[in-house]
């Protein structure tokens, strides 16, 4: 469903086209996207970055930002608690690594539970340039259905660089072309990130790899099951692997793998298209892959532990009663106990099961509370680990804890400075180096303005803190948070916070 924004800005580029006299096609190329991309826009179905907007004035020498307003600014009114009960959204990271994996599928798959976001309209564009049929049969249903060939000129022309799941496409394409040139990653600004944990592991498979300066060259022309140690224990490296083990006939053993909820979801649509694996929510993998995938499918992706842990932060910042409902809790028990150990009280309801069939999921009941700091310092790593997109969230929920915390995030070379916004806020935060940040507690944060930082987790905590604090706020441009959370305002707003979008 458009935007009021977003429907504005997109009938004012059609007409500003069409008094061009260029048709969807020819403005398409000259942005360099698709006609389907160019489509999305002017009903209003699709964000727009800053970026965009420069690229759509410069071909249509009109200062669309000025003229339209991007709509991309929050004004927040802290302070206020939220009431009521929210439910679970379905899995960003999930859904990333099931689209791609839809390729393996000669047939036509139908995934339900999809998040409505900005980093799935860029996986989608990526589809539809390679020649997929999508089609939205539900507000969160999506059917994707693979050509007989796929279009990979027409696929370098789209905006699917932007996400950094772009080279979660490996292991599916690998099965439908010989040689695939693929652009670098873009996504969160978090540091540099290694590919060796995609590109090492499906060596051994015999997958020929070259990075060149801007693409990643590709060539699987002798593809072979494999014994593999993963580099690293990367959640997009797991999945890849996956992908093209599940159609190399024979047994290939994947060693050191993630064991992480998105790992999980895949190895279960895997499984109903018919690859066996063993070891599910383990280490070790062994894939039974098979020849041909030809059959139609759905699947309900998983449950978003990330959203969950986002919702109940959201209730502590601004000392609120909420229910979270549908919380897939062997993802974040951690998270919770670790909370408890500070001082936070909640409610776990029974467990049920989720539209997979194979999740656990529970409703938690969040209750205001005096947080005391924790002994130790909170730090993430894999699963069954604290999970490390949820790490971020304990940065202000430590700003209103009594004491000192110590939040060590190794992960990344730069996402502890971004954490370091929270000082507009009042924030009491010394940054150690660029993996640690040192948080005196209680301090009551009042409002301030601040631009978004250019990562999705780092963005919403600044968000969430704004939430809490005295006074109004101004958050600017807020893509970041676009990329991964669906009508956030709106679902605030009706929980009982104060936040209006700028024009």
């Amino acid at each position: 469903m458009a935007k009021p924004i977003q429907a504005k800005i997109g009938r004012f580029i059609k007409n500003l086209r069409e008094a061009k006299g260029l048709t969807q096609k020819e403005f398409a190329e000259r942005l360099g996207t698709t006609q389907s991309g160019v489509a999305r826009m002017e009903n209003g179905t699709q964000n727009f970055t800053t970026e965009t907007l420069e690229k759509v004035s410069a071909v249509l020498n009109k200062k669309v930002i000025e003229l339209a307003g991007m709509g991309m600014d929050l004004r927040i009114e802290g302070g206020h608690q939220l009431t009521g009960k929210i439910e679970t959204n379905g899995s960003k990271n999930g859904i990333m690594g099931l689209i791609p994996a839809a390729l393996l599928n000669e047939s036509t798959t139908t995934f339900h539970n999809v998040p409505r976001v900005e980093e799935v309209n860029r996986m989608i564009e990526g589809l539809e340039g390679l020649g997929v049929g999508t089609k939205w049969v539900g507000n969160h249903s999506l059917q994707i259905t693979p050509p007989k060939k796929i279009d990979l000129e027409s696929f370098k022309k789209t905006n699917v660089g932007k996400t950094r799941s772009v080279i979660m496409f490996v292991g599916s394409l690998a099965h439908m072309v010989k040689e695939l040139s693929l652009p670098h990653a873009e996504g969160c600004k978090l540091g540099k990130r290694t590919i060796l944990g995609h590109s090492l592991g499906m060596e051994k498979m015999g997958l020929e790899w070259k990075v060149t300066a801007t693409t990643y060259e590709i060539r699987s022309d002798n593809l072979h099951p494999a014994d593999i140690v993963m580099y690293e224990s990367g959640d997009t490296a797991t999945e890849n692997l996956l992908m093209l083990a599940a159609k190399i006939p024979g047994e290939t053993t994947i060693r050191m793998a993630s064991a992480n909820y998105q790992i999980e979801c895949l190895c279960h649509f895997l499984k109903k298209c018919g690859v066996d694996i063993e070891g599910i929510g383990t280490t070790t993998l062994i894939v039974h892959g098979v020849k041909t995938i030809d059959k139609k499918v759905e699947y309900h992706n998983i449950e978003d532990p990330i959203d969950s842990m986002m919702w109940i932060t959201a209730a502590i910042m601004t000392k609120s009663n909420i229910t979270v409902s549908r919380c897939p809790i062997d993802y974040l028990r951690l998270e919770l106990y670790k909370l408890e150990t500070m001082g936070q009280r909640f409610n776990v309801s029974k467990p049920y099961k989720a539209g997979n069939k194979k999740t656990d999921l529970v409703d938690i009941e969040i209750f205001p509370s005096e947080l005391t700091a924790p002994d130790m310092k909170i730090y993430a790593r894999p699963y069954p680990g604290l999970n490390i997109d949820n790490l971020p969230f304990f940065v202000p929920i430590a700003t209103q804890a009594k004491g000192q915390t110590l939040i060590h995030d190794w992960v990344y070379e730069n996402r502890a400075i971004y954490y370091m916004d929270l000082v507009e806020l009042g924030a009491d935060m010394v940054l150690a180096d660029p993996h640690r940040v040192i948080i005196t507690g209680p301090t009551e944060l009042k409002g301030a303005q601040i631009v978004t930082p250019p990562a999705l987790r780092p963005a919403m905590i600044v968000f969430l803190a704004m939430l809490g604090a005295k006074g109004t706020s101004v958050l600017r441009n807020v893509y970041s948070i676009a990329r991964g959370y669906e009508d956030i305002t709106k679902k605030m707003n009706e929980m009982g916070a104060h936040i209006e979008v700028m024009q």
